[in-house]
């Protein structure tokens, strides 16, 4: 899903315009990356957490030539859902 399509979804249920819908969501996107950037954890209840984790330096190759090489270290996001997420998605495959 896009979050055009967010848009869209949110504009159905009739509670916004659809300019609103996109400042809502636009905001609601510029929250969750600002707090992950200053390496705050994110957690929506009932939705999951989205987490800053660091990743050490590592030994890899180029994928090209085959040749060694060092991959330096970085920081990615990763998200665990919630065990209520995780059973409604389980539900429907079930």
């Amino acid at each position: 899903m896009t979050k055009a399509r967010i848009v869209e979804k949110l504009f159905a249920k009739n509670m916004f315009t659809k300019s609103d819908c996109a400042r809502i969501v636009d905001t609601l996107f510029d929250l969750v990356k600002k707090s992950l950037e200053s390496g705050e954890d994110v957690l929506i209840s009932g939705f999951g957490k989205f987490c800053v984790r660091e990743k050490h330096q590592r030994r890899g190759r180029n994928p090209q030539t085959g040749e060694p090489m060092v991959l330096g270290s970085r920081k990615v996001v990763t998200f665990k859902c919630s065990g209520i997420l995780r059973d409604a998605v389980n539900e429907e495959a079930g």
